[in-house]
């Protein structure tokens, strides 16, 4: 990683692991001031004990509160003095048809990816501004395309997606960067805490982990993308297909998605 990271003050949601965790080793190690929040104390204390010596803030909060945001983004100004860049990347999944899904899973799943990424980018919004410095949402390729068994979890991404696309436009004059980014199928916890039809952890997911881009792999490409300003960042070659297909094949991909996803009428991804 260049020296572009360093100095600078970055703050993510959902840091304790995954790729938000990949993110921040890489950012601490290039000398960036870094804030991170969870909902898991025991995560963050270990992660605050791992880089005692760096320059690490760390603020236990559930994102799809507006008031434990506040408590994230007004607590790493004061410690930091502003913020430079913001990744929105705290997230949860869901494995369900609709038909079978309590309606509580899917305002979870909605309230924590796209009103998390609401509330910190508006709190963050003045000091980002001031420094001319970049609003980042971990979105997804569900944010593309609808996937089968994950309603709640698309409609969230898509409005990660619109909500990104407006800012950036509103933005444009202001020398402020807006980008999302679309990890694809990446090997990290978020799968295996994804929510099923009653709200519960679903556990061991569907997928082979080890066919699929690694976390810190992942962070790198985020990294390069946030460094060089761009609009949008879809990774894995699956991921650019998928919106490819989707975008002047639709109803071709309707079938396409519908047989990776169910085998003789059930899920089975």
């Amino acid at each position: 990683m260049s020296e572009f990271f360093k100095n600078k003050v970055v703050a993510i949601t959902g840091g304790s692991n995954g790729i938000g965790k990949a993110i921040i080793d890489i950012l601490l190690a290039s000398g960036a001031k870094v804030a991170t929040c969870s909902r898991n104390q025991d995560k963050l204390y270990n992660l605050q004990i791992q880089n005692s010596n760096k320059p690490l803030h760390t603020v236990v909060a559930d994102v799809s509160h507006y008031s434990e945001c506040k408590k994230f983004i007004d607590s790493t100004i004061k410690t930091f003095g502003g913020i430079d860049i913001l990744i929105n990347n705290a997230g949860i999944s869901m494995r369900s048809l609709l038909k079978d899904a309590d309606i509580d899973v899917i305002e979870k799943v909605m309230s924590i990816n796209f009103y998390g990424t609401l509330y910190c980018t508006k709190l963050a919004l003045e000091s980002i501004t001031e420094r001319k410095g970049t609003i980042v949402g971990v979105s997804s390729i569900a944010g593309y395309r609808g996937l089968p068994g994950r309603a709640g979890y698309s409609a969230s991404k898509f409005a990660v997606n619109g909500f990104m696309e407006t800012l950036r436009v509103e933005l444009a004059d202001s020398g402020v960067n807006v980008m999302w980014v679309c990890p694809g199928f990446t090997s990290s916890n978020i799968r295996n805490a994804a929510l099923n039809e009653r709200g519960q952890a679903q556990g061991e997911g569907p997928m082979d982990e080890s066919t699929m881009m690694s976390s810190d792999e992942c962070a790198r490409h985020i990294l390069n993308a946030i460094e060089k300003r761009k609009r949008t960042l879809i990774l894995t070659f699956t991921g650019k297909r998928t919106v490819f297909l989707n975008k002047f094949f639709p109803a071709w991909t309707d079938k396409l998605v519908h047989n990776f996803y169910f085998k003789k009428g059930k899920l089975v991804k």
